[in-house]
């Protein structure tokens, strides 16, 4: 990859910070797009509330949001194969910012929905492109750094973008919230236009080639992994600011904290996996997809004390960020050549266990009881787990390391 970057971009030697504000400019994006996904989260009971429907009802929002991501991700993407990156980004953020607006004047759930619909095209192709295309834009040699700093928007989402998000929510109205993500849409748009360089598109995978380029037994593996271990994290994380607030109790400061807290984690995690991934990364994703898994099971047990449960959120928070970060690192190493369209099968199985998690989450919460998905959840990601030690660790380093790297 490196080499690669290097015959592509044989100037970029400089690391000060006109060389990284492409790449900062991406992070911002991301940031957005992030908290756009994820702020429906913490504003579930204020929707249900307005439009006098169940928790459960309003959280379709969610799982429609994600299956239609999940559903156009390859298609868009081969549509779109061959634009130029920078005007690719710019026109999805438009879409982005015309959706927003929609959303902040919606009148009833199906507007609402609708609105959401136009969020999720613009997302399905947005999380395709910003990765590798960060990674290009990027220093020589600085990689993982960069993607780092791009997933580190995706933190700063939770961190900020989730909570003030959900501030701003009950203060002045879920709409608002959804007008002010499209006023930062409007400003990432103009910072587009003016700092990101046209790079011609390196994603010409046609879909003749693709067989070929999934062909990969590492690649098959990375994607079953994602779409159970996802759908166990988000049957519990889609339906977290409900469950702290009636089984473990927590006020609403209390909720907005914690979702703070999980997020701001993932900003620290961004900086440790830049400097340790490349030397233990066979030890990162065991962390990531077993401790998804236990942080979940152990969820209802940790609510019986408010600390308890802080500090599971934080451990929790840790390992799908490291999830996050080592699966996408995989995936650029695995598919070198048409990492877009290998970047958008991944979107889309992701967004397949998002969708299906939120679906699930509010199943158990209608039929069972909502202190219960952290033991459904944990229960399907208890499935990747051993996948992923029996199976995906092996083809990824080799079936003579035990699944880790020699230098590890």
């Amino acid at each position: 990859m490196e080499t690669a970057e290097k015959n592509a971009f044989p100037g970029k030697r400089k690391y000060g910070l006109k060389a990284w504000l492409p790449v900062l400019v991406l992070t911002l994006a991301t940031f957005i797009f992030n908290t756009s996904e994820f702020v429906p989260i913490g504003l579930l009971s204020s929707i249900a509330s307005d439009f006098g429907i169940s928790e459960s009802d309003a959280g379709i929002l969610i799982t429609v949001y994600a299956w239609v991501v999940a559903i156009s991700s390859l298609p868009l993407m081969l549509v779109f194969a061959k634009t130029e990156n920078r005007k690719l980004m710019m026109g999805l953020t438009a879409l982005f910012l015309g959706s927003h607006i929609l959303s902040g004047f919606s009148t009833g759930f199906n507007m609402l929905m609708l609105s959401r619909l136009g969020v999720a095209c613009a997302h399905a192709v947005f999380w395709s492109i910003v990765t590798p295309f960060a990674v290009r834009l990027a220093p020589e040699g600085k990689r993982n750094t960069a993607l780092g700093l791009v997933v580190c928007g995706s933190s700063i989402a939770m961190i900020v973008g989730l909570p003030l998000g959900r501030t701003i929510g009950l203060l002045l109205g879920w709409r608002a919230t959804f007008l002010v993500i499209g006023g930062f849409a409007a400003l990432v748009l103009c910072l587009m236009a003016a700092i990101l360089p046209k790079t011609p598109a390196d994603n010409s995978i046609s879909l003749r080639k693709l067989p070929a380029l999934i062909k990969s037994p590492a690649l098959k593996y990375i994607y079953l992994v994602t779409v159970i271990v996802i759908t166990g994290h988000f049957t519990g994380y889609s339906y977290i600011e409900p469950f702290l607030a009636k089984v473990s109790g927590m006020g609403e400061n209390a909720i907005t904290l914690v979702l703070t807290i999980f997020g701001a984690v993932g900003l620290i995690c961004s900086f440790v996996f830049s400097g340790y991934y490349p030397l233990h990364p066979g030890r990162f994703i065991v962390f990531a997809v077993c401790g998804i898994c236990i942080f979940l099971l152990l969820l209802r047990p940790a609510a019986y004390s408010q600390p308890a449960a802080v500090i599971l959120c934080v451990l929790w928070g840790a390992a799908i960020n490291f999830y996050n970060l080592a699966f996408q690192s995989e995936i650029i190493r695995c598919a070198p050549q048409g990492t877009a369209v290998a970047m958008s099968i991944y979107s889309g199985i992701y967004n397949v266990g998002i969708g299906t998690g939120a679906l699930a989450g509010g199943t158990v919460c209608s039929s069972l009881s909502i202190s219960c998905i952290g033991y459904v959840g944990g229960g399907i990601a208890l499935a990747a787990a051993v996948i992923c030690i029996k199976y995906l660790l092996p083809e990824l380093y080799g079936k003579n390391t035990g699944g880790f790297p020699e230098n590890a």
